[in-house]
C-alpha cells in the first residue's frame, strides 16, 4: 500500500480532506474557465448563432463524453476501495479494463459520428443558422473521442489512489493547452466556431499522452505481468459492467435533465437559448468547484469502505460535508454581488445580456441548492453503491421533466429555471435516503459492493 493509502482505523481529519480536495478543486475549476473562454470567443463573433452553437454542440458532447463518465467515476470507486484494501493487482487489473472499455468506446463513436450528430443536433433545437454553426464545431471536435474518453480512466485511477496533485497538473495541462489553442486556431487561423472544437480535440490528444506517461511512471516496480485469464475474470467483468450500467443510466438522466433545459429554452428564442447558455457557466463553475470536495470523499468513501472502517467513512462524509456547504454559500455570495460583472465579460451581444440579467437570480441561488447532491454523489460513487445512484437520479428527473410541464407554460424562462433549481434538490433528498444504510454496510455484516479484482 502506498503512503496515501488509508490505513485502518486512521481518523479522516479537516487537514486531510483540504489536502485532497484543495488540488481537485483547483483543477476541477481550470474546467469551466475553459468553458467560459469557449463562451467569450464564440460571444464576440458576429451574431447570437455562434454562442448557440457552441451551447448546443457542448451539450452534444456532454451526452456523449459525460454520458461515458463512468469511465471515471466507475475506476475511482473501484481503484479506491483496491487503494484501501491494500490491492495492488485489483488497481491494475480496474485500471486496465477501464481503458480496454473507453478506446473501445471511442472507437464507435468515430464509427457513428454522422448519425450521432444528426440525431442529436436535431432533438436540441434552435434554428438554422445554430444548427450550421452547431455542426461545425462538432465535427471538428469529435475526433479526439478515444483520447478524451481514455483521460476519463487516468483521472479516476489518479483520484482513486488519492494522487490529487498529479490530476492538478493533468488537468491544467489539458485546459492550457486547450485555450492556447483556441486563440491560435480562431484568431490566428480564422478558423471562426470550427476552431474552438479543434481546440478541444488537439488538448484531448495531448492530454492523453501526459497521461500515459504519467501511468508508466506510476506503475509498481518488481511485479509479474497481468494473466490475460485475471483481466477477463468473468466475475468481475460482470461487476464493471453492472457498475457501469448504472452510472451511465444515472448520468443519461442527468444529461437528459440539461438537454430538455436547453430545449425548452431554444423554443423561446435564440437570446433565450445564449443567456442559458451563458447563465450555466455559473452552474458549472461552481458545479466543478463544488465537485472537488465530492471527489475526495470519493476517494475517502473507497478507501475507508475497502478498508471496512466506518468511523473513518463516517468522517469523510461529515467533514466533506461542511467544507462543501461552506464553498457553496462563498459561490452564492459571488454570484449575488459580482453577476452582472461576469455576464458583461462573457458577451457583448447587449440583447443576450439583458436577457441573462433577468434570470440571473436563479443562478445565484443554484448553489445553496444543488451542494447536497453533488456531495453525496461522491459518496455513493466511492462505495460503488451505484444502484441507490441510479434510482435517485430516476425520481429526480421525473420530478424535474413534471416541473417543466407545470411551470414553463405559465411561467416562461422563469418556469424552466425554477424546475432546474427543484431537480438539484432532489437529487439531495433522494440520495440523503439511502445514507443510513450504506452507513451500516461500511464495516458490518453487508458488505459493501468489493473491488473487482
Amino acid at each position: 500500500m502506498s503512503d496515501s493509502a488509508l490505513p485502518r482505523g486512521t481518523a479522516v481529519s479537516h487537514r486531510r480532506v483540504l489536502a485532497l480536495a484543495f488540488p481537485i478543486v483547483l483543477a476541477n475549476l481550470t474546467q469551466p474557465i475553459l468553458g467560459a473562454v469557449d463562451t467569450a470567443v464564440a460571444g464576440h463573433l458576429d451574431g447570437a448563432q455562434y454562442l448557440g452553437g457552441v451551447a448546443l454542440g457542448g451539450l452534444f458532447f456532454n451526452f456523449v463524453f459525460w454520458g461515458f463518465g463512468f469511465l471515471r467515476m466507475g475506476t475511482t470507486g473501484l481503484v479506491a476501495q483496491a487503494h484501501g484494501a491494500g490491492d495492488t493487482d485489483g488497481i491494475r487489473l480496474n485500471l486496465l479494463r477501464a481503458l480496454i472499455v473507453a478506446f473501445a468506446l471511442g472507437a464507435a463513436v468515430l464509427a457513428l459520428q454522422v448519425p450521432l450528430l444528426s440525431f442529436a443536433l436535431r432533438a436540441l433545437g434552435g434554428s438554422d443558422a445554430v444548427q450550421t454553426t452547431a455542426l461545425a464545431y462538432s465535427h471538428a471536435r469529435i475526433w479526439s473521442a478515444p483520447f478524451a474518453l481514455a483521460n476519463y480512466v487516468v483521472l479516476g485511477y489518479l483520484l482513486g489512489v488519492q494522487r490529487v496533485r498529479l490530476a492538478l497538473v493533468a488537468q491544467v495541462f489539458i485546459n492550457a493547452v486547450n485555450i492556447g489553442a483556441v486563440l491560435l486556431y480562431v484568431y490566428g487561423f480564422g478558423w471562426g466556431i470550427a476552431g474552438i472544437g479543434a481546440a478541444t480535440a488537439t488538448a484531448d490528444t495531448c492530454g492523453f499522452a501526459l497521461g500515459a506517461w504519467l501511468l508508466w511512471q506510476l506503475r509498481p516496480r518488481g511485479l509479474p505481468p497481468l494473466a490475460a485469464r485475471a483481466l477477463a475474470d468473468r466475475a468481475a467483468l460482470k461487476r464493471l459492467v453492472a457498475l457501469n450500467r448504472d452510472i451511465f443510466l444515472r448520468t443519461l438522466c442527468l444529461l437528459g435533465a440539461f438537454g430538455w433545459f436547453a430545449h425548452l429554452g431554444a423554443k423561446q428564442g435564440d437570446a433565450t437559448l445564449a443567456a442559458n447558455a451563458l447563465l450555466l457557466n455559473f452552474q458549472t463553475f461552481m458545479a466543478y468547484g463544488l465537485d472537488g470536495f465530492a471527489h475526495a470523499a470519493e476517494a475517502l468513501v473507497g478507501a475507508a469502505a475497502g478498508a471496512r472502517d466506518r468511523a473513518a467513512f463516517r468522517q469523510a462524509v461529515r467533514i466533506t460535508l461542511f467544507w462543501s456547504a461552506l464553498g457553496a454559500l462563498l459561490f452564492a455570495l459571488v454570484y449575488w454581488a459580482a453577476g452582472g460583472w461576469i455576464v458583461a465579460r462573457l458577451t457583448d451581444q447587449a440583447e443576450i445580456r439583458a436577457v441573462a440579467l433577468r434570470y440571473l437570480p436563479w443562478a445565484a441561488l443554484s448553489p445553496i441548492v444543488s451542494v447536497w447532491g453533488f456531495l453525496l454523489d461522491g459518496v455513493f460513487i466511492g462505495a460503488t453503491q451505484t444502484q441507490s445512484l441510479m434510482r435517485a437520479m430516476i425520481v429526480s428527473f421525473a420530478t424535474f421533466v413534471a416541473a417543466t410541464f407545470a411551470a414553463v407554460g405559465t411561467f416562461g424562462n422563469h418556469g424552466l429555471w425554477f424546475a432546474l433549481l427543484l431537480f438539484m434538490a432532489a437529487r439531495g433528498v433522494t440520495l440523503a435516503r439511502y445514507l443510513p444504510a450504506l452507513t451500516r454496510k461500511i464495516g458490518g455484516d453487508a458488505p459493501v459492493a468489493a473491488a473487482a479484482s
